[in-house]
């Protein structure tokens, strides 16, 4: 298995972004138990799609679920570049192809619970790799291991490749920026989901001018208010490493089970080693 370390700038560390994430984890973990592996896709580049699954997959990580991240935006990706600190040789290509094992390709980050895999080099047939049975059985394979798989897929609005892996997954999220999109455009979008027989479950609205209008006024309210409440409850002057929230970067704290979560039947295998997946060998881990 790789390693590799993530960046995330300074926006995506901000207080009420990270809520706005935390509130669409619910939402997803509200939509089914087994809605378990989500593609995210967009109608053109741009609208921030791949930023949206990088935060939802780390959200579901510090909510305590082992969570893999697949970049199968194969043919313009952004996310080695934009994410990654250090040496990864291996993607998703090469295990689409038959060169690696699927361990080999997954990389354990610097983040509790958080795994990704990048795409790898570019390949001359994506759609065809991606509607194959190799990466049907991967994703039958990751589901064995960890308990929510992100996956990014390319604009559907410009190759196809999202509705192909769509078809394959347990949902699917539109990402949609803020008045850039026309509602024609969108539903057209929807449309060619549909007919993959994909099961939208919602769409994101991104970019939204916070500045101005209803949003600004509520955004500021409640960043005031809960910064300052959150502030008073965990203690500003409190500088002690014991995981309070402080005026730095708060450590990772443990949020209350609900009781959902805990009468909800974990996923068979989760307690496996991740070195056991191997597509080649055995479509299920070998216990």
């Amino acid at each position: 298995m790789q390693q590799t370390t993530l960046h995330f700038s300074e926006s995506e560390n901000n207080y009420q972004i990270k809520e706005a994430y935390k509130t669409l984890r619910s939402n997803v973990e509200f939509s089914g138990q087994d809605m378990r592996a989500i593609s995210i896709t967009s109608c053109t580049p741009g609208e921030g799609k791949s930023s949206v699954s990088m935060a939802l997959a780390r959200a579901f990580a510090e909510a305590g679920k082992k969570t893999v991240l697949v970049d199968a935006d194969m043919r313009k990706s952004v996310m080695v570049g934009r994410y990654k600190t250090g040496s990864v040789r291996l993607g998703l290509t090469h295990c689409l192809v038959g060169r690696e094992k699927l361990s080999n390709v997954i990389c354990e980050t610097d983040t509790p619970n958080l795994y990704v895999i990048f795409s790898g080099p570019i390949p001359p047939n994506p759609s065809e790799l991606l509607g194959g049975q190799i990466f049907s059985k991967i994703l039958d394979n990751m589901k064995n291991v960890f308990d929510y798989i992100i996956i990014d897929t390319p604009p559907l609005g410009s190759v196809i490749d999202a509705a192909v892996i769509a078809k394959q997954c347990d949902g699917t999220v539109m990402v949609i920026e803020d008045n850039a999109i026309s509602y024609r455009f969108a539903q057209r979008v929807k449309g060619q989901l549909d007919k993959a027989g994909a099961k939208v479950i919602g769409a994101v609205l991104n970019k939204v001018d916070m500045t101005g209008g209803v949003y600004g006024h509520y955004g500021k309210y409640y960043g005031r208010y809960y910064g300052k409440y959150y502030g008073r409850y965990y203690g500003k002057e409190d500088n002690s490493d014991n995981g309070s929230m402080t005026g730095g970067n708060p450590k990772r704290t443990l949020q209350p089970q609900k009781a959902a979560e805990r009468t909800a039947q974990k996923p068979s295998g989760t307690k496996g080693n991740l070195d056991e997946l191997d597509y080649i060998d055995g479509v299920v881990r070998k216990d």
